[in-house]
């Protein structure tokens, strides 16, 4: 089977609609898909008729934050219509506009003016950091999303604005409540110390958190094996997924994705 649980479309920063996304999974020979767009369920309203061949996982990406850092936590087959669900996308989406306004704020003060206005002409949905980029580019700031990231949006740069975010608990608790799994986002990719990151992977559980992904789009085996190897030892279930965005980001291509090692309990068995 060709599983991928973690992708992206224009209701949050991917390319494609839900539809279109849709439809390249069926291309690709998809069996089973969760659209988990940052923070909102809003790619499940635009969605028409679902092959019979594909088995869609109603998902979800929530930002959060863990000692400061920012950490993305997943929730797999929650109930779309879940009170305590439609009150945390509600809150989330408030984030973002606050979040949105203090980035082109920021900007504004290194003296590129109505960045606010230029990410939304960008953004189909929600606003994030994606589109600032996209706007960056389209007046010359920039020359490409890579750049911009690096000088203003990235990490510790003048766009990272983070501490509106809940911590981990409360966005673990949001998938529980809402009757879904919570999966730790692309471990390897938040470019901790192996000890920070048992630390976090330890808090996660601690807070109900049931899975972790084990494989995030193209990653070398060697990162694939520590992963199962952490999983396992903290006893968790394993996710995979290609945090697919775009067609033209060849290491994220929508299931295009290795297998989880044998070793790791699969996440999908809590609902096969």
């Amino acid at each position: 089977m060709i599983i991928d649980l973690h992708c992206h479309t224009n209701m949050s920063d991917g390319a494609l609609t839900p539809n279109e996304l849709i439809d390249l999974a069926i291309e690709r020979g998809v069996d089973m898909l969760s659209i988990t767009d940052h923070d909102t369920l809003d790619a499940y309203a635009h969605t028409t008729a679902v092959p019979s061949g594909l088995n869609l996982i109603p998902g979800i990406e929530l930002s959060s934050r863990w000692r400061k850092q920012g950490i993305h936590i997943v929730g797999l087959n929650i109930d779309l219509s879940n009170e305590a669900m439609v009150s945390a996308v509600n809150q989330q989406s408030k984030v973002r506009e606050q979040r949105a306004q203090e980035i082109s704020n920021r900007l504004g003060r290194l003296g590129f003016d109505n960045c606010l206005e230029g990410a939304q002409r960008f953004a189909h949905n929600q606003i994030g950091r994606p589109h600032f980029a996209e706007h960056l580019i389209a007046i010359g700031a920039v020359k490409n999303a890579n750049e911009a990231f690096k000088k203003y949006l990235g990490a510790g740069k003048v766009g990272d604005i983070k501490e509106h975010w809940p911590d981990i608990d409360t966005a673990v608790q949001w998938i529980r409540q809402a009757g879904g799994v919570a999966v730790l986002a692309h471990p390897s990719k938040y470019k901790m110390t192996r000890t920070k990151l048992t630390e976090l992977i330890s808090d996660f559980k601690d807070a109900g958190g049931e899975a972790m992904e084990v494989v995030s789009g193209l990653q070398i085996p060697s990162v694939t094996r520590d992963l199962a190897k952490l999983c396992s030892q903290f006893d968790l279930l394993a996710s995979c997924g290609s945090d697919f965005h775009s067609p033209d980001k060849k290491w994220a291509a929508l299931g295009l994705i290795s297998n989880l090692p044998e070793t790791c309990n699969p996440v999908w068995d809590r609902w096969s």
